[in-house]
């Protein structure tokens, strides 16, 4: 996994499941799970092939469980999983008939197909990762994230290495995983790196046949969503490990899908000695910030060399799962409030509340838990109940006499249209608070 250069930005419009959903699963898993060092150690220890090839020798996921993989996604409240299918050291995770790097030849399993199966008996969409990178592949041109790098004779490599063949054994990879798995829903490419860096060429949409490969997948399947890392537009953009600030627009200014991919702890792959978690608080603010944007969630996690979920990853999905229970519909559905309330609300929105909207639902979600009340401005004439989401409870509403003058234990009025709502001085035991405004649909 790696931040692509800036691509052309595409207009919004994929499929609607993939904007419904809003929140996914990222797994990535291979053999730098084994190293236990980070997804990019073969080149960041510009390991050579054959000192690679050594932890094909012992990777065996003995202990991935597909099943359980998906159920721990349907609990947390993800409507798609994404998996590596390859990542750049070119090792892939179902039966290719190009390859002879594969689990298939060296543990006799096909990941892919186990997923496959197991995502769509939770009831959940298919989403691959594919690398356009291959570090073992003998064609696969050195660059400046290449192991091989700072050889002596590196440059000299690219002298009997051929980017057209090894174009036609990625086009045929990519061939077998939209043909022999069913429906796949997702394809998440990485990644396009077209700078020029320290004497080496960088990649470009070219050295993939962008164009052409995009055409492929959507021959094969059609309806697919596809991101935007071939270096040509597809049908939504991927920030990576930071939170844009507002909602993420094209060049002139119009609204694009987009989806944040974010890690638990600052690594894809698994990284025994890393222990710079997020909280499940962080990330359930993370989750509510991209809805609040128009934008997806999708939330990694990197399996232990045996195929393990680990432990602290366990525990964070299902802390936010148990969030995810009780407030689905504040995300699920939802997204950024109707411009016309956005408008109305954003003069006077308390510190600390993030809304989403969903159909005739507001939601306002309290970041920082007020004492006694919050003032809404602007939508007092919308607003016909009010309630916490987590447990049903009324909130009482009232508006305050603008001409009312503090005194004692009377608040001081608030400009017209103000809603004020009376909130409990304890706060709820969740790791976000959520209130719910049913609107008016009539205003």
């Amino acid at each position: 996994m790696s931040r692509t250069e800036s691509a052309p930005l595409p207009p919004a419009g994929p499929a609607s499941w993939f904007t419904e959903s809003r929140f996914g699963l990222f797994v990535h898993f291979g053999l730098y799970s084994t190293a236990a060092r980070h997804e990019w150690v073969m080149s960041r220890e510009r390991l050579t092939t054959e000192q690679y090839e050594r932890y094909a020798e012992v990777f065996d996921p003995d202990l991935f469980d597909a099943r359980a993989i998906a159920r721990a996604a349907k609990e947390a409240g993800m409507g798609y999983v994404v998996l590596t299918s390859k990542h750049h050291d070119g090792f892939a995770l179902w039966d290719s008939a190009v390859s002879d790097w594969t689990i298939a030849r060296t543990r006799g399993r096909d990941l892919v197909a186990e997923l496959a199966e197991a995502v769509r008996a939770e009831g959940l969409r298919l989403g691959l990762y594919h690398s356009l990178l291959d570090w073992h592949h003998p064609d696969y041109t050195v660059d400046a994230n290449h192991p091989r790098r700072d050889d002596p004779d590196a440059h000299a490599l690219n002298a009997g290495r051929d980017m057209a063949r090894y174009r036609e054994h990625l086009h045929a990879q990519v061939r077998e995983l939209l043909t022999g798995y069913g429906r796949v829903d997702y394809l998440f490419f990485d990644f396009t790196d077209s700078r020029d860096r320290d004497g080496w060429r960088g990649k470009h949409p070219e050295d993939w046949d962008a164009e052409q490969l995009l055409a492929t997948v959507r021959e094969l399947q059609p309806g697919i969503v596809v991101n935007d890392r071939l270096g040509i537009p597809g049908d939504l953009v991927t920030p990576e490990q930071y939170q844009p600030d507002a909602p993420m627009r094209g060049p002139d200014g119009e609204p694009v899908v987009w989806e944040a991919c974010q890690t638990l702890n600052g690594s894809w792959g698994y990284d025994r000695d890393n222990t710079d978690f997020k909280s499940p608080d962080l990330l359930v603010r993370m989750l509510v910030d991209t809805v609040s944007k128009d934008g997806n969630l999708l939330l990694n996690i990197g399996p232990d060399g045996r195929g393990a979920v680990t432990p602290p990853d366990v525990a964070t999905l299902a802390a936010v799962g148990e969030w995810m229970r009780l407030h689905r519909r504040s995300v699920v559905g939802a997204g950024a409030a109707d411009a016309d309330l956005a408008t109305a609300l954003a003069p006077g929105l308390p510190p600390g509340v993030v809304v989403t909207q969903r159909a005739d639902r507001l939601y306002l979600h309290l970041f920082a838990w007020p004492f006694g009340h919050v003032h809404l401005r602007g939508v007092a004439d919308r607003v016909r109940y009010a309630q916490l989401l987590h447990d049903g409870s009324e909130l009482r509403s009232t508006r305050i006499d603008p001409d009312q003058q503090a005194w004692n234990t009377n608040p001081g009025g608030q400009p017209p249209g103000t809603l004020t709502l009376h909130l409990p001085t304890t706060r709820p035991a969740v790791a976000v608070p959520v209130v719910e405004l049913f609107l008016d649909p009539a205003r």
